[in-house]
């Protein structure tokens, strides 16, 4: 490897490794929140199995827990100027679906 020049060059590189990005389509935030009705009494969904899997991964690519992730997703919606919410995901998450 040869000898660096541009530190300034290298040096936005180093902090833009540390940039995360998030991207939500106009798709997803309409089937955000669960439309159809399970046929069992009690409460219904609240959120779709979209919601809930973008929630897992997001979970899994930053490396939270349930409780870190209903604090972060909603600072990122707050951030994205996105009507969305995502609160007792642990709930949901445990709770096996038909």
């Amino acid at each position: 490897m040869g000898k660096m020049t541009n530190w300034s060059q290298y040096n936005k590189a180093l902090i833009n490794r540390g940039s995360l990005t998030f991207w939500i389509d106009e798709q997803a935030i309409r089937s955000w929140c669960c439309s159809e009705q399970h046929g069992c009494r009690g409460r219904g969904y609240i959120y779709s199995d979209v919601a809930i899997e973008t929630a897992l991964v997001v979970k899994g690519v930053c490396n939270l827990s349930l409780r870190a992730l209903e604090a972060f997703t909603p600072s990122v919606f707050q951030l994205m100027d996105v009507p969305l919410t995502l609160q007792a995901i642990a709930a949901l998450v445990n709770v096996p679906r038909p």
